[in-house]
């Protein structure tokens, strides 16, 4: 049968999602504990690849397997074998040709920034800190800009060989909750390290470093170097992947 699972995972120790042979990575253990678990080591196939010390709350995968293990305990059970830094939050079975990339019509990515002189010694790791104070409202004014389908070149990691650099963004927020401020955006699709280059642009316009117009500037030259730093990894989230019905996710 074809399994779709969620996972959640702490990036921190992890060389992203996909298979490497320069260091661990989430789909590596995962598999792991399924031959631990089956006595087989199936095809995974991701929704994303996931960069070096990127997190997921919401992240899937399928594979096919042979197993009477019941679909409400599979989570568990293969959890027994996973670091505690991974974890199998639900799992259920899906049509044969369903594939957790390709079926997703939207990702939502979450970015944690902290606002703050002061680290958290409770969430290190799980965020961004920059002391300079931001403009959360300024922020957000600014992102409805990069909502809707653009070419996104400038927004994408130097070096780069994708000649496909349009996307559509189908919301963007950015809100402030106390000193943390949170940045989520939905897109079709993502271009490598979009999101961190979007935040830190935006970033660039909180702190009156750089204008609102410099976001359409940007668009328009597609030059790297008319948008924002890319932000470290450690504060970015794939927060949430939609399907539609038919998908078998709802």
């Amino acid at each position: 049968m074809n399994i779709l699972v969620t996972l959640a995972f702490h990036g921190g120790a992890y060389h992203g999602f996909q298979v490497q042979k320069n260091g661990r990575t989430v789909c590596e253990v995962f598999q792991d504990a399924l031959e631990q678990l089956l006595g087989d080591r199936p095809d995974v196939k991701g929704c994303s690849r996931t960069d070096a010390g990127v997190h997921a709350l919401d992240f899937k995968l399928n594979f096919h397997a042979d197993t009477r293990i019941p679909m409400q305990k599979l989570p568990l059970a293969l959890n027994r074998y996973l670091p505690a830094d991974v974890r199998v939050l639900d799992a259920r079975q899906v049509p044969e040709d369903f594939h957790a990339r390709y079926w997703a019509h939207s990702k939502e990515y979450t970015y944690r920034l902290k606002n703050s002189a002061i680290d958290s010694p409770f969430e290190q790791g799980l965020y961004w800190r920059s002391p300079s104070p931001l403009d959360a409202d300024a922020m957000h004014a600014a992102a409805q800009q990069l909502v809707g389908t653009h070419d996104f070149a400038a927004f994408m990691s130097a070096g780069s060989s994708i000649a496909d650099t349009v996307r559509t963004i189908h919301r963007f927020s950015v809100t402030r909750e106390g000193d943390m401020v949170l940045f989520k955006v939905a897109a079709d699709g993502y271009l490598y390290n979009m999101v961190r280059i979007l935040c830190g642009t935006l970033v660039e316009i909180g702190a009156g470093r750089m204008p609102a117009e410099g976001i359409a500037r940007a668009l328009e030259s597609r030059k790297r170097s008319d948008a924002g730093p890319t932000l470290p990894p450690q504060g970015l989230f794939l927060s949430h992947v939609y399907y539609e019905p038919e998908g078998g996710t709802g």
